[in-house]
């Protein structure tokens, strides 16, 4: 009994030991968030300030002898050629490789991995110039210039080989080794900052007469390319001749400026090259000279091509003249006004479009851009097409003076795609805007992008207008797939736009293929909503009668008096069958009639029925006998007034009112208790006018009724 308690006793023991390994659940009594918030940022931003995870710099390698040097050396190479191998088109892997290979002074081998790098990419010009400047650094001069030259027989449109090349040449005082250089340079006709590099070299060795010479090479180059291009560029014939000027050879630089009005002529004068002459006569006392070049240059070339001309010639006689710029100061006046205007307000257009019109008459083109960029950059706050109607004009202003005045067509494509990338198109658009782009393009000869445009505005923003402007240009094109295939997507924008459903079928019919534009009409007919349904079946039975299927146009007329008892639907079949130019037609036509007759007897506005019998009293004039004249004479209603009385919106009287109503024999004949239903209501009708005149003895009675 003594071991099973202690057994036992042993058991409790371990069962409450085990208890008490069991932490206890805490239980937290307030649950509402800390007042200072621990973020994931804030923890990693102060483990970064601690550098908790900053690791410890590896440990700087001694080599002491060569055996570890070779080591070294083995391990650093194995590790770049395992970079090249796996990726042998960067280029930057080759380079460090290089260098670390010429930091070693291992040149040989620095050379060999420049020229492994070559194989895999020739064109790159960084590899090009990190080894041509190894050679340099290291004084292989031989080996530089082998480099350059076949840098530049590969690459010869690279400039910075060329510069590189000849300034190593004049640096070792090879001038005759660097004036080669430059000379093959200009074999290849290069940009105009080339043969001015070329000219400044021969200038720093005081060769006036071989910079000269390069000067003549360079204009007659320039001239050959104006010929081409039909666009002349005065510029270098200026630099000529003040390069004479500044050398003071003035009758060279005379000559030259003659030279450069002689060959421009008159068809191709520019401002410039007149105000430049002028001021080159100026500097030479030459004052009548200037007067005379002003007054030339500004008798031929357009006062709006004039605008510097005419300002430099106001201040020269101002200073030796007794000229005053009149007009000058009127214009900066009116400037100054406008500017205060758009300052108090921005976004008033109008002001803006005042400015405008006088910057564009009297400023240089760079001033109307800065202007027009300023007037776009007001763009207004609220997305509602109302506030952006005269905004959008500014847009359409800058467009066209790019490209009618400026001639810079690639300015205005900018102008157009910056004005489609501001417009909020998910709100609203400005179809005009497409529509004027892709003119634009056409008139640049570049059909692919006006389709593009179009078809960028269709699927971002579709409109009427865009589709019919596309499918315009489409046809005027005469590509009618494309025309069809817009048609479809027209359509399936708006099933219920009949005038496209017309067009549509009209383009088939001018194309031939009448079942296609039939059956365009039959799926036109039975959308379930149409704007102008009446104008789409009158197109089609004109369509049927064009064609003189006369059985087909009658069928369209019964399907459409089943949709609509309307008395122009039965006018419109009987005129029909009166013109379908067969033998029964008056038969017909009067069968029409009589159907339309009975058929409009139910209707409750008797003026269509008064409209159809007159219709066919005039049918009956023309093509009927007596008997079927007198019969329509029956037929005819009788006019007669009426009054009514009239209740306001309240309900209170609001008076009497006359119409005129009419009474048709047939209805009479049908209904004979009419006339005695007719009669008692009148009856009634005195009775109460009877009892009104007795409390108000001065009430108006129709005497026609008592």
């Amino acid at each position: 009994r003594g071991g099973a308690r202690a057994h036992s006793g042993g058991k409790m023991a371990s069962t409450a030991a085990g208890k008490q390994r069991i932490p206890k659940v805490a239980k937290v009594k307030n649950k509402a968030p800390a007042e200072v918030q621990i973020t994931a940022e804030q923890l990693l931003r102060e483990a970064k300030e601690r550098e908790l995870e900053l690791l410890p710099p590896p440990p700087q390698q001694k080599i002491t002898d060569v055996e570890e040097l070779n080591d070294y050396k083995l391990r650093k190479r194995k590790t770049f050629e395992d970079n090249i191998r796996k990726n042998r088109t960067v280029i930057s892997n080759w380079i460090k490789y290089a260098q670390w290979e010429e930091s070693l002074k291992e040149i040989q081998r620095a050379r060999s991995i420049y020229e492994r790098a070559l194989d895999v990419d020739y064109r790159n010009v960084t590899l090009w110039l990190k080894y041509a400047e190894m050679e340099m650094k290291n004084r292989q001069v031989n080996h530089a210039r082998n480099i350059w030259d076949r840098a530049i027989t590969t690459l010869p449109r690279v400039n910075q080989f060329w510069y590189k090349y000849t300034y190593m040449e004049e640096m070792l005082g090879n001038v005759a080794g660097s004036r080669q250089v430059f000379e093959r340079w200009m074999e290849w006709q290069p940009e105009e900052q080339a043969w001015h590099s070329y000219i400044n070299f021969e200038l720093r060795y005081k060769e006036v007469d071989r910079a000269r010479s390069i000067y003549e090479r360079y204009i007659l180059f320039r001239a050959l390319a104006v010929l081409v291009l039909v666009h002349p560029d005065v510029k270098n014939w200026i630099k000529y001749a003040r390069f004479e000027e500044k050398h003071s050879y003035f009758a060279h630089a005379r000559k030259v400026y003659e030279r450069a009005v002689e060959f421009f002529g008159e068809e191709h004068m520019d401002e410039h090259l007149y105000v430049a002459f002028a001021k080159f006569e100026e500097n030479q006392k030459e004052f009548e000279r200037v007067r005379v070049i002003y007054k030339y240059a500004l008798d031929r070339i357009p006062k709006q091509d004039a605008q510097n001309l005419f300002k430099n010639y106001t201040i020269f006689e101002k200073k030796f003249g007794d000229r005053r710029g009149i007009e000058d100061i009127i214009v900066s006046k009116r400037r100054f006004q406008y500017e205060e205007e758009v300052k108090a307000n921005p976004h008033n257009y109008d002001a803006w479009f005042d400015y405008l019109r006088l910057v564009e008459s009297d400023m240089d083109a760079e001033t109307v851009r800065e202007v027009y960029e300023r007037a776009i950059a007001n763009v207004p706050p609220i997305q509602e097409k109302r506030h952006w109607k005269r905004y959008i004009y500014l847009w359409i202003n800058y467009a066209l003076y790019e490209e009618l005045e400026a001639k810079a067509s690639k300015r205005t494509r900018q102008v157009y795609q910056a004005c489609l990338e501001l417009l909020p198109h998910k709100k609203f658009t400005f179809a005009k805007m497409w529509l004027l782009y892709a003119q634009f393009e056409i008139r640049q000869k570049n059909l692919p992008l006006a389709r593009k445009a179009l078809g960028t505005s269709i699927g971002k923003c579709p409109k009427n207008k865009l589709f019919k402007g596309y499918i315009e240009l489409e046809l005027q094109l005469r590509e009618f797939d494309r025309c069809r295939k817009l048609y479809e997507k027209f359509l399936e924008f708006a099933p219920e736009n009949c005038t496209s459903w017309i067009k549509f079928a009209e383009l088939e019919t001018i194309l031939g293929d009448i079942d296609r534009a039939r059956a365009i009409y039959e799926l036109a007919i039975s959308q379930p909503r149409l704007d102008m349904p009446e104008v789409l079946w009158k197109s089609y039975i004109d369509f049927e009668i064009e064609q003189e299927e006369y059985e087909k146009t009658r069928n369209l007329y019964r399907r459409l008096l089943q949709r609509t008892q309307h008395v122009k639907v039965w006018i419109s079949l009987a005129q029909f069958e009166l013109s379908a130019g067969q033998e029964e037609r008056l038969l017909r036509c009067r069968q029409v009639y009589e159907e339309a007759n009975k058929a409009m007897r139910s209707c409750e506005e008797k003026e269509e029925r008064v409209m159809l019998l007159e219709s066919w009293r005039s049918f009956e004039d023309e093509f009927g006998t007596d008997a079927t004249k007198e019969r329509i004479d029956k037929l005819m209603p009788e006019k007669i007034k009426k009054r009514r009385k009239l209740q306001a919106e309240d309900g209170s009287d609001a008076g009497w009112e006359e119409y005129y109503d009419y009474i048709f024999p047939e209805d009479t004949a049908n209904q004979p208790n009419l006339k005695l239903l007719a009669m008692a209501k009148l009856w009634k009708k005195q009775q109460q006018e009877s009892e009104a005149a007795a409390m108000d003895p001065d009430k108006d009675i129709d005497e026609s009724q008592t």
